[in-house]
C-alpha cells in the first residue's frame, strides 16, 4: 500500500507548512542579523551608555571670516564699518527702495498708427497681479472712460486688443478693477 496516493491534499498541506516554516526561519534569522548590524536591540555593552552614545567635539575658536557676514540684496552695497557718515547714509537709502512696493502695470501697444477699425494689440506685465481683471480705458473729452474690453492677468502678463473708428490721437490704459491701480497710457494714431 502506498500512503501518498490516498491523501494528496494532506500531503500537499504538509509540504506547504514545511516550506512556510523554512522560509519563516530564514527570514527571522535575516531580521535578527540585520537588527544586530544596525544596533537595534541586543545587550548593552559597558561602553554604550547615554553619555557615550553621541560624539560632540569640543568648542574651538574659528578664524575670522574673509567675506561678508550678511548677504546683500541685488543693488545694495555694504557700508564700511569704520566710517560713521556712510553708515548713517545707508538707512536713508532704504526707505526710498521700499516706497515703491506697489506693483506697477506696464502697458504697450503693438502699433503706433493704424487704420480705423484695425486691431490694436495691447500687451503688458503686472507683477504680483495674478488673476486680476483689468479694464481697458480710453481718454476721451478730458477724462478716462471705460472701453468695452476687459482682460485677466495670467503668469503676470496680459494680452488683448481693441478696435475703434475714432480718428486722431487715441490714448489707452488699463486699470485693475479691484485696486484701482492704473497702467501707463499708450498713444495710437487712428487714420
Amino acid at each position: 500500500m502506498d500512503d501518498g496516493d490516498g491523501r494528496p491534499v494532506l500531503t500537499g498541506l504538509l509540504a506547504l507548512v514545511g516550506v512556510a516554516l523554512a522560509v519563516g526561519l530564514v527570514l527571522g534569522l535575516v531580521a535578527v542579523a540585520g537588527a544586530r548590524i544596525v544596533g537595534i536591540g541586543g545587550a548593552v555593552d559597558a561602553q554604550s551608555t547615554p553619555e557615550h552614545s553621541m560624539y560632540l567635539p569640543s568648542p574651538s575658536k574659528t578664524a575670522a571670516p574673509s567675506g561678508p557676514l550678511i548677504t546683500l540684496a541685488p543693488g545694495e552695497t555694504q557700508a564700511p564699518s569704520s566710517s560713521s557718515s556712510s553708515a548713517s547714509a545707508a538707512p536713508s537709502e532704504k526707505p526710498s527702495r521700499t516706497r515703491k512696493s506697489k506693483p506697477e502695470i506696464s502697458l504697450s501697444a503693438g502699433a503706433t498708427s493704424v487704420a480705423p477699425m484695425q486691431q490694436i494689440d495691447l500687451t503688458g506685465v503686472y507683477p504680483g497681479g495674478e488673476g486680476a481683471i483689468l479694464q481697458v480705458q480710453r481718454f476721451t473729452n478730458g477724462a478716462w472712460q471705460d472701453f468695452p474690453v476687459t482682460v485677466s492677468v495670467s503668469n503676470q502678463t496680459f494680452s488683448t486688443y481693441v478696435q475703434t473708428s475714432q480718428t486722431g490721437q487715441n490714448r489707452f490704459r488699463v486699470v485693475d478693477t479691484d485696486s484701482g491701480r492704473a497702467s501707463n497710457p499708450v498713444r495710437v494714431q487712428i487714420g
